[in-house]
């Protein structure tokens, strides 16, 4: 094949939608389902970026269960639901509704029997679409918090440790609070390594982690926190812990391996060479970017560790560290896609691509961008300094302005990032 900008930014984009569209709950969620209930009731809760569209998949499949219940999602990630009631919410930092469908949700799970099923739908997003303070915080306490963590460079596995600890509903709370009805849920992971512990931190599974492990985190990013955060972190009860939620079960339904895998076929489809980097590389995004331009970069001189034209893919939650600076308009996939064309100097023959599954990278209205050989060029040509604008974590106004961000809209699913580099 002929690789020109158009074939690259054709290929690539591809690529990305098919990765996206192999996570979409109204694809695969049927085949997950538990047996229909025979009797007792069947409560529907769930949280997320893809809450409403799960839901809406399990109307579908079962058109003749009476299902209630009620999910929560983010603002413009809804969609029509007939029996399941949805409610949208603020992320990444919590608002008003997030408390309301976090308390609705613990109030309808209370007082069911042995013989009532609850069926959770959990996604990327959950942990602050859904959220209910522990004892003796508010919201605003946990506002405090969520933006610190978001700042602060901490994993989101790191943050979801937090999370837990200062919630009356995550980790393994809501499943406890249904007992002794049989809790399935069925779970789109947005997390390295598929830990369902992790995924929006957890409210239907056993917890492994504790308060000192959480207090231990707050302190190695030195977020500071108010003494009623102290008290719930050292007085408070522990959350159930593994074992202790025998009536709880856990499906997952979509994963990043899963999407990472139909990208690489739609590469084969383009005569390209894929080769899977891994699911859950973290990190800054700036240093990443670094790190697959030097890889991009072997390929093309030396074809190791594979020969082009080849697709490198990879997936996975890096970070952006902002530290006392005021930043610009920025996410952390356009944030490694600058760094990278920075890094590659204008370099000839590597293409890139890298987006957020769920169509928003960061709080932007685009899922990523795509870098082409000629993005310094174009961009100081329009007066856009990229080194400044990596600087001053302003990569989505650069990219806007060559006109070159990917934009998708909600997508309703939730796998996390997806990072492609095409090596002609």
């Amino acid at each position: 094949m002929n690789w020109n900008d158009n074939a690259a930014r054709t290929a690539l984009r591809a690529v990305f939608d098919a990765a996206v569209a192999a996570a979409d709950p109204r694809r695969m969620l049927r085949d997950h389902l538990p047996a229909k209930p025979r009797s007792g009731r069947c409560i529907v809760i769930g949280a997320g970026k893809s809450a409403a569209c799960m839901a809406a998949a399990l109307e579908a499949a079962w058109p003749d269960v009476a299902l209630s219940g009620l999910v929560a999602t983010r603002y413009g990630h809804g969609m029509p639901t007939s029996r399941i009631e949805v409610i949208e919410a603020s992320h990444p930092v919590p608002d008003a509704n997030s408390e309301i469908a976090a308390r609705r949700m613990l109030e309808a799970v209370r007082g069911l029997s042995a013989d009532d099923l609850v069926i959770a739908l959990m996604s990327g997003g959950a942990s602050a679409i859904m959220a209910l303070p522990g004892p003796g915080l508010t919201l605003a306490d946990k506002q405090a918090v969520n933006r610190a963590l978001l700042a602060s460079g901490a994993v989101i596995g790191e943050m979801n440790v937090v999370r837990k600890h200062l919630s009356g509903i995550k980790g393994g709370r809501l499943a406890a609070a249904a007992s002794p009805a049989t809790v399935i849920t069925l779970a789109i992971s947005d997390v390295p390594g598929d830990d369902p512990a992790v995924i929006g931190s957890g409210p239907t599974v056993p917890d492994p982690s504790t308060k000192a492990e959480a207090r231990a985190i707050l302190a190695r990013y030195g977020i500071a926190i108010s003494p009623a955060m102290q008290a719930c972190l050292t007085d408070a009860a522990e959350t159930p812990k593994p074992g202790e939620l025998p009536h709880a079960s856990f499906r997952m339904i979509a994963t990043p391996a899963m999407a990472l895998a139909a990208a690489a076929a739609r590469a084969r489809d383009f005569g390209l060479t894929p080769m899977i980097l891994g699911d859950a590389l973290e990190g800054e995004s700036r240093e990443m970017g670094i790190v697959m331009a030097g890889i991009a970069r072997s390929v093309r001189n030396h074809g190791a560790p594979l020969a082009s034209p080849a697709l490198l893919l990879s997936g996975g939650e890096t970070t952006v560290s902002i530290g006392l600076a005021k930043p610009g308009r920025g996410g952390r996939n356009t944030e490694f896609l600058l760094a990278l064309a920075v890094a590659l100097g204008g370099d000839a023959g590597i293409w890139a691509a890298a987006g957020d599954t769920d169509g928003i990278d960061g709080t932007e209205d685009a899922a990523g961008a795509l870098v082409t050989p000629d993005t310094l060029a174009r961009a100081r040509a329009r007066g856009l300094d990229p080194h400044a604008h990596l600087a001053g974590h302003n990569s989505y106004t650069l990219f806007d302005g060559l006109g070159d961000l990917i934009r998708t809209g909600p997508t309703l699913t939730n796998v996390n990032d997806i990072r492609a580099i095409l090596i002609a």
